[in-house]
C-alpha cells in the first residue's frame, strides 16, 4: 500500500491539491497528515480526490472542532489529538505534530513514525523504526513546497516538491 504524508500545510490550498493529485496519480490509498491545516478549507483538496485521510492537529489548527467535523464528512477520514498510535496492514505506526511531543519508549514501539513541525523533510531510522517528516506542505519558510509517498511494504520513502517560479517562497 502507497501512503501519502503531508504536513505543515497552512492553507495552502493550491499545493494541497497538487500533492493530492499526485497521490492520486501513484496509486496512493490514504494520506497521513502531521498537522497545521490552520481552517478547514484546506482539506477540501484531498477530499476532492477522494483520499482517506488520518491526522493529527498540530500548533497551529485554529479550530479542531471545525476541522475534524469536515474530515469526518469526507470518505474514512479523521482526525485526533497528537500523538495517534494505529496499526495498518501488520504496522504499527505513530503520527505527531512535533516528534518532541513523543515519548523515547512509545517511538521505538512502532514500525513507522511520520511527524512534522519543523517545516523540514527528514527521513532517518531509530533502531527498526523509521522516521519521516514530508516536510512543509505550504512552502512558506524553506523554499518549495514538500510531501512524501510511503510504500508500506518497503518501508522505501519518495520525497515531492513543487518546482518552478509559482511555488518559491511567497
Amino acid at each position: 500500500m502507497r501512503i501519502g504524508l503531508l504536513s505543515d500545510s497552512h492553507d495552502r490550498v493550491d499545493a494541497i491539491a497538487q500533492f493530492a493529485a499526485r497521490f492520486a496519480d501513484a496509486g496512493v490509498g490514504m494520506v497521513l497528515h502531521c498537522g497545521d491545516y490552520c481552517a478547514p478549507f484546506s482539506l477540501a483538496p484531498i477530499q476532492a480526490h477522494h483520499l482517506a485521510l488520518v491526522g493529527v492537529f498540530g500548533r497551529n489548527d485554529g479550530d479542531p472542532e471545525a476541522l475534524r467535523a469536515v474530515a469526518m464528512s469526507g470518505m474514512g477520514s479523521e482526525l485526533f489529538e497528537a500523538p495517534h498510535s494505529f496499526e495498518l496492514l501488520g504496522r504499527r505506526i505513530l503520527l505527531v505534530h512535533d516528534l518532541s511531543d513523543a515519548l523515547e519508549r512509545s517511538i521505538e514501539a512502532h514500525d513507522i513514525v511520520v511527524h512534522g513541525c519543523t517545516h523540514r523533510e527528514e527521513m532517518k531510522t531509530r533502531g527498526a523504526t523509521l522516521l519521516v517528516n514530508p516536510g512543509e506542505a505550504c512552502g512558506w519558510l524553506h523554499g518549495a513546497p514538500s510531501a512524501a509517498i510511503l510504500d508500506l511494504d518497503s518501508r522505501r520513502v519518495e520525497i515531492l516538491k513543487l518546482a518552478g517560479p509559482e511555488w518559491s517562497r511567497r
